[in-house]
């Protein structure tokens, strides 16, 4: 069964992603719920183009990085363990500028 997503890359991040924002994703996901946890894998393993550092860190996103679930901070909605619905709006913001 599949899983359909909307990810947003912002404020540079993008530029790990080949310069695209915005990505509508079909995920299989079998018959277990789909968490972030196992999307920000499934990113690494599908979308990330380039400098894993600068997006994840062990097995969440660095520091720095703001996540959005439909506007909410994933922090509210248990960040990891948080379960994607169908159509949800995940929203990576980069934070980190140089200069």
């Amino acid at each position: 069964m599949a899983l359909t997503v909307i990810l947003e890359f912002l404020g540079g991040a993008e530029f790990l992603f080949g310069h695209v924002k915005h990505h509508t994703v079909s995920i299989e996901k079998g018959e277990n719920k789909l968490n972030i946890s196992q999307l920000l894998m499934w990113i690494k393993e599908n979308l990330l183009q380039e400098r894993l550092e600068l997006f994840m860190q062990g097995c969440t996103v660095r520091p720095g990085i703001l996540v959005l679930v439909n506007d909410v901070d994933w922090s509210l909605l248990g960040e990891l363990t948080y379960e994607i619905e169908e159509n949800d709006r995940i929203t990576f913001i980069s934070t980190l500028h140089g200069g």
